[in-house]
């Protein structure tokens, strides 16, 4: 009986491992390549196209058919017959000094813009998905669903105002506010401000800013800067950026003499028979998490009382309006409090 040569068996299996890795590796595989080639259809082209066009208007930064095909990642002569395209369907005309949509053009960017953000919000607010993937998701959703489909989502949501990037979202009648707020590198050492956005993309520069913990409605104050980094605390957490990653943060600068708000003591601080008042649910607290805590009754302004401890002091029970609910560490790290009307049951 022959014997299996065993260098010769480990090599094929690393080779069948590495096909299968090249071939269903999530989002770079060929697989998962193949089948988003697939799903780029001329209309789909299309629309991104005029969100584009739309998102140079609203910023104030001139397009042209080189930034079509860099944002599409198509060639410059596939994106000059796409706005050729757009042009025939009076969707935009051409100027000569750059590509502004017509009302038709604005009006569909704008369904488009909407669906995309009440999705976003969706995710974030109602499922488990990671942040770093609310974008790609929608970026789906936002070519298949109907206005009517998009209607009910914003209903069902309750009629969200801001997506989780802090971006507005669109009315369904197509109003939206100004584009407000600096860059973080703009602030300057002291300087205060509130985070009103954060720019999903690239996704790799994305994920270092949520890395660093950072969500809309947060208070920042920069430390210092450096052409490497930006120092800044942020709810009295002191953090770290790159200048890109930082770029990609903006803020609305604060009054002069106005700092960032925190530290905040948390809810896994209290021992047993201390009491303390709810200030928030941390803002990285998101989706299904904060929903919970929430709906327990975890809102600002509550008073809470740490009353059975588990062991090591892990799951801890709180006494919420007369009801005792257990909360593991995590979860309570999740609860800012204040102290300052503190008491002690008897």
């Amino acid at each position: 009986m022959s014997m299996v040569d065993p260098i010769l068996a480990l090599t094929a299996f690393t080779t069948v491992v590495v096909f299968v890795a090249i071939l269903f590796w999530p989002r770079h595989g060929l697989a998962s390549r193949i089948g988003r080639l697939l799903r780029i259809t001329e209309r789909v082209r299309m629309e991104d196209a005029l969100k584009h066009l739309f998102d140079g208007e609203y910023t104030g930064k001139t397009c042209s058919v080189e930034s079509v095909a860099g944002a599409l990642e198509i060639s410059r002569a596939r994106a000059a017959r796409l706005v050729n395209q757009l042009e025939a369907m009076e969707l935009m005309h051409s100027d000569g000094r750059g590509l502004p949509l017509t009302k038709a053009g604005r009006e569909y960017a704008l369904r488009l813009l909407r669906t995309h953000r009440l999705w976003e919000r969706y995710l974030a607010d109602r499922t488990n998905v990671k942040p770093a993937d609310w974008h790609e998701q929608a970026e789906r959703q936002e070519h298949t669903l109907a206005p009517a489909e998009t209607e009910a989502l914003a209903a069902r949501i309750g009629h969200p105002l801001y997506d989780p990037h802090g971006d507005p979202i669109p009315t369904a009648t197509g109003e939206m506010p100004p584009q407000s707020g600096v860059p973080l590198t703009a602030l300057t050492p002291g300087q205060s401000g509130a985070v009103v956005h954060l720019e999903d993309e690239p996704r790799e520069v994305f994920q270092k800013i949520l890395d660093a913990g950072l969500v809309p409605l947060m208070r920042v104050q920069v430390i210092d800067m450096t052409p490497e980094k930006i120092r800044f605390t942020a709810d009295g957490t002191t953090l770290e950026l790159d200048p890109v990653a930082a770029t990609n943060v903006t803020v609305v600068p604060l009054p002069q003499g106005e700092v960032g708000e925190g530290p905040f003591d948390n809810l896994a601080s209290l021992k047993s028979g201390e009491s303390a008042t709810v200030v928030q649910i941390a803002p990285t607290c998101q989706g299904l998490h904060r929903r919970r805590l929430l709906d327990l009754g975890f809102v600002p302004g509550t008073l809470v009382t740490a009353e059975l401890e588990g062991a090591l002091r892990d799951p801890v029970a709180y006494r919420v309006r007369s009801t005792l609910i257990a909360l593991r560490k995590q979860q309570a790290e999740w609860i800012h409090i204040d102290r300052s009307d503190q008491a002690v049951r008897s």
